[in-house]
């Protein structure tokens, strides 16, 4: 055995509250003064763990004591001048207690790990020494307690024996990703996307309805005119999208009408509106400007018939005429000159009882 450095190590157990009942069981038999005993092998353990343990590493070294009474002493090998060649001691020898039991009332037990730190830093298989402890019991009975050794197994990186090239540092493992990852992302996505859309709505409908509320200060003739200089401009007349300019052309129109003659021209069907205009002071030119266009844009929402552009080019200059004769007209009843002329050469407008049959005001399928 090693010389040893009498450390006097004293382990004064603190006393063991005396709450509940403990099961009556004693600790194994203390050894024979002087003996030799022959304890399970020392532990090598890892700082790091990893499957090998390469140039650098550090482990720890020790043994573990269990079932220590209360008042024994031992004395701890000397690794000031190191364990072997090739392996270093980093640290001394440090003592924790991991256990703390209870054998009957008076047998207060505790498991003691006594460890140091070690590093290799050469490759290859080292037998580290067995560890040997002397121990002293309370009644002043000395033992000894020998733990075998432990091989350490040092390993560097792998070289290349082609270019004599040590191999890289692998990268990190790549582990795919699961739905149970993605889902709080994902949700966090959606939710995101909700505020936003909500947010967009409501600020959608406050903008219409401050325009609705501006349309309704606005003469009638203003809020049309501006809304087909808007068509006008946006080329909508293409076969693709003749549907959506006719639409935004006649809703003008029924706005107008709406307010300006007071019936409900935006429920009204083409025939209604046609009825609607032959009891009011529409000029009949105008009248069969607007029969033309109202029937042709019903031709082409429901029917797909695809205009020509030489007509959808007369869609706008018709509508404008008419917004602003018709008001032009109110102007001048309203300053007493009456209403304006009509070209002679242009039929009456039928009045609304001599004619029942209203079939040739229907779109022509």
């Amino acid at each position: 055995m090693k010389r040893l450095t009498i450390i006097g190590l004293l382990f004064a157990l603190a006393a063991c509250s005396r709450g509940g009942e403990t099961a009556d069981v004693h600790p194994s038999a203390a050894p024979q003064p002087g003996g030799v005993i022959e304890m399970p092998a020392a532990f090598l353990r890892p700082l790091t763990q990893r499957d090998s343990v390469l140039v650098g590493d550090q482990l720890f070294y020790g043994v573990l004591l269990e079932d220590v009474t209360e008042g024994t002493r031992f004395v701890l090998p000397d690794i000031s001048k190191g364990l072997r060649d090739s392996v270093d001691v980093l640290s001394p020898w440090m003592i924790d207690t991991v256990a703390h039991r209870r054998y009957g009332k008076n047998h207060p037990v505790v498991d003691i790990e006594v460890k140091t730190c070690i590093a290799g830093f050469e490759e290859g298989r080292f037998d580290l020494p067995a560890l040997s402890l002397a121990r002293v019991l309370p009644d002043g009975q000395t033992d000894t307690l020998l733990f075998a050794g432990q091989t350490l197994d040092v390993r560097t990186l792998p070289v290349d024996i082609e270019t004599f090239q040590p191999h890289d540092i692998k990268p990190q493992i790549r582990y795919p990703v699961t739905v149970r990852e993605l889902l709080p992302y994902a949700g966090g996505i959606w939710g995101i996307a909700l505020v936003v859309i909500l947010v967009w709505i409501i600020l959608s409908l406050r903008k219409r309805s401050e325009e609705q509320r501006l349309e309704k200060l606005e003469p009638a003739h203003i809020v049309a005119l501006r809304k087909l200089d808007k068509l006008r401009g946006s080329k909508l007349w293409a076969p693709d999208k003749q549907k959506q300019f006719y639409s935004g052309v006649t809703d003008a129109l029924r706005e107008y009408m709406a307010r300006r003659y007071d019936f409900g021209a935006m429920e009204m069907t083409t025939a209604d509106i046609l009825k609607a205009l032959r009891g009011t002071d529409v000029p009949k030119y105008l009248y069969t400007d607007m029969k033309g266009l109202f029937e042709r844009s019903d031709f082409v929402k429901f029917a797909k018939l695809t205009v020509s552009d030489e007509e959808n080019a007369k869609v706008i200059p018709s509508a404008v005429r008419f917004v602003t004769e018709t008001y032009q007209r109110e102007i001048d009843e309203e300053a007493g000159e009456g209403a304006a002329p009509e070209p002679a050469e242009q039929p009456a407008v039928p009045s609304p009882e001599s004619d029942d049959d209203h079939s040739a005001y229907m779109p022509k399928m």
